[in-house]
């Protein structure tokens, strides 16, 4: 089983305009709604690659029932908290050519102490031995900073893989009490370490410094420059191959999407990198916050490279 965790879900709206221009009124070309947040982001990436996952987390109101309900019409099996406040609505404005995006995100609903408890007496109920959690995404007011660190120390408990894709005090927290993989990004593994990160050397540097941290799997996103996946004694550095963006939104889910599945079909390191790589890479080339078929993702999958790692 696969679950997705996304505490702070959302309703993506993404409007297309012809270009976007400040301090004037512009009228969108094409608008289009998209049930989401990260972790169900993955779910959908998921689903268009075969692998069956359940889509947890926290819903409420009418945009809530929304979410739900295009989840489901969509295939993917839920198992959502209510919550008394409503789900947030996020914006992406996009021009036509695919070049340039504002995104506007909502901070969610406020959670409360008894639902987060809620959560927490149904993650036991679902948890089981060699289980693949995936835990994204930003946290909604009230859930404390500590609420990924916690939920990786309960599914350890029950023998379950937590690979944990989150930003700033939560990705601090939850690295801290090891999970078996984390998926940062650039700038999110240069706050972790508080210094940039430039060049190849300070790339293996930074590797290096979360493997020490009791990682087993530790996948730093460079964006256009790939994927970088890691464990104890082996290093892996995917490109993607050069290709029109549409939009980057989402792609990061994406490529989480690809990672897991490729881990449940036990491929070896270099493939389960090259299908995060290429499912990152087919969901960047579609409009709005999608996800690419299997059928593209395998195709980008045969055109992506290896780079030489750093020596010395």
């Amino acid at each position: 089983m696969i679950v997705t965790v996304t505490p702070n879900p959302v309703l993506d709206r993404t409007l297309t305009v012809s270009e976007i221009v400040l301090n004037e009124m512009t009228r969108a070309l094409e608008t289009r709604e998209d049930w989401g947040g990260k972790g169900f982001n993955v779910s959908r990436a998921l689903k268009a690659l075969g692998s069956h996952s359940l889509a947890m987390g926290f819903a409420g109101g009418a945009t809530g029932e929304k979410l739900a309900a295009g989840l489901h019409g969509l295939g993917i099996a839920t198992d959502l908290i209510p919550v008394a406040g409503e789900t947030r609505t996020n914006i992406v404005i996009s021009n036509r050519a695919g070049t340039q995006y504002v995104k506007v995100n909502e901070p969610g609903p406020t959670t409360s102490p008894a639902e987060a408890a809620a959560f927490f007496d149904r993650v036991t109920l679902q948890a089981r031995p060699g289980d693949l959690w995936a835990l994204c995404g930003s946290l909604p007011p009230g859930l404390p900073t500590d609420f990924y660190a916690q939920l990786i120390g309960v599914l350890h408990e029950r023998g379950a893989k937590v690979l944990l894709d989150t930003s700033g005090e939560p990705l601090r927290l939850g690295i801290g009490a090891q999970p078996y993989a984390v998926k940062p990004n650039l700038p999110e593994v240069a706050a972790w370490l508080g210094h940039p990160v430039e060049g190849a050397a300070a790339l293996a540097e930074a590797v290096d410094s979360l493997m020490t941290q009791g990682i087993t799997l530790v996948a730093l996103s460079l964006g256009s420059e790939g994927l970088i996946l890691a464990t104890d004694d082996t290093r892996v550095w995917m490109r993607p191959p050069e290709v029109a963006a549409l939009n980057p939104v989402g792609a990061g889910d994406a490529l989480v999407a690809g990672l897991l599945w490729a881990l449940s079909q036990a491929l070896p390191l270099a493939e389960v990198a090259a299908w995060g790589v290429a499912a990152g890479t087919a969901a960047a080339m579609r409009e709005g916050v999608s996800v690419g078929t299997r059928a593209e993702v395998q195709a980008i999958r045969q055109r992506v490279t290896r780079v030489p790692w750093p020596s010395g």
